[in-house]
């Protein structure tokens, strides 16, 4: 049987301890829900049971967020921590970072933007302690940055690789300098990405700090990925961790050109793992795809309506396609508001998976 992670959900309001273990109930892992309404409940239950997550409010009577953090830094360090709050102050939110904590989150900005805070969270939960990027939230430096940026959150991203060091600045969700290997701007990320392991560090945001990058982060991973295929070697070739890794950028900067959310390329049964790009914690929506396509085709034999082309589904946060290319199945996910050709889109992004 599986292992179901378990979340702690601490604020002392209980309306929102409802509301929010409704929410979480939509994580594609299914963990247990745990929910205390003081500082003390929760550093009761971190003691006696196994969590994987605590989500924490800051202004809370007696023992508040911002001391429960400093106790869980102590006590349990291999905590994910995640502050949902509903003050917006920048105060609050470079002590929390300082603290450690993963994501910070305005209440307001969560309900609004509620598919990427479940995204957030199913990334957190989905961690292992694997070789890759070591630090507060993540393994994948493009995870880290995009989990920055998702969440709005300003902060300075420090990354080591021995002797080397290099930051990242943070504002409100938008990424504005960087330093890497003695340049900064655009170069020193595009080197930055480059490093395939190293140790990272979320420190406070830094206000004063002069902007040096206006283009968007996607656009930049276009552009890395652009430079990293004419930079590639055609007589000496790629070794196999560069390669991995110019076909995930490439494949990001498809997501993004075309402006799908996500593609998962799904093997049939016992051949292979799934491939997921632009969204993490899979498992529940593969489960979706293979059993929607299955039914799909039952239809169309009854009906003797010939092959299949494609399933639609739609909520009123997303819509997904599901194609069939030679053995694989692709989902594909796209905007709610999306109004365009989704299927022919859809089409041009499987059609350049594999190239």
């Amino acid at each position: 049987m599986e292992k179901r992670h378990k979340i702690l959900i601490l604020d002392d309001d209980n309306d929102w301890l409802n509301l929010s273990r409704e929410m979480l109930a939509a994580l594609p892992s299914r963990p247990e829900i745990l929910t205390a309404s003081s500082g003390k409940r929760a550093l009761s239950l971190l003691e006696s049971e196994p969590v994987r997550l605590l989500i924490c409010d800051l202004k809370m009577p007696r023992i508040d967020g911002l001391q429960v953090l400093a106790i869980v830094r102590r006590r349990h360090p291999e905590l994910r921590t995640v502050v949902l709050s509903g003050l917006e102050d920048e105060e609050y939110r470079s002590r929390a970072y300082a603290l450690g904590v993963d994501l910070f989150w305005i209440k307001i900005e969560m309900q609004r933007n509620s598919k990427m805070f479940i995204e957030c969270l199913e990334s957190l939960l989905g961690r292992d302690d694997e070789p890759g990027f070591r630090g507060i939230q993540s393994k994948s430096l493009m995870d880290i940055i995009q989990m920055e940026c998702l969440s709005r959150s300003s902060s300075v991203l420090r990354i080591s690789r021995g002797p080397l060091v290099a930051k990242l600045w943070i504002q409100e969700g938008e990424l504005i300098d960087a330093e890497a290997e003695g340049v900064r701007g655009e170069a020193a990320f595009r080197r930055l990405l480059a490093w395939k392991s190293g140790t990272f560090e979320n420190h406070p945001a830094e206000p004063g700090r002069e902007r040096t990058i206006f283009k968007p982060v996607n656009a930049l991973l276009l552009e890395t990925a652009q430079d990293m295929d004419e930079a590639a070697n055609p007589l000496m070739g790629d070794s196999t961790e560069q390669s991995e890794h110019r076909k995930t950028v490439w494949k990001l900067s498809l997501l993004t050109r075309e402006g799908a959310d996500f593609v998962i390329a799904i093997p049939p049964e016992g051949h292979g793992e799934p491939e997921a790009i632009g969204t993490q914690g899979v498992t529940q929506l593969v489960r979706w795809t293979r059993h929607a396509d299955a039914v799909a085709r039952r239809l169309s034999e009854r009906l003797e309506a010939g092959p299949v082309l494609q399933v639609n589904g739609k909520n009123m946060e997303r819509q997904v396609l599901v194609l069939g290319r030679e053995e694989k199945l692709f989902l594909v996910g796209w905007p709610a508001e999306d109004t365009g050709n989704l299927l022919e889109k859809s089409k041009k992004l499987v059609a350049s998976w594999d190239s």
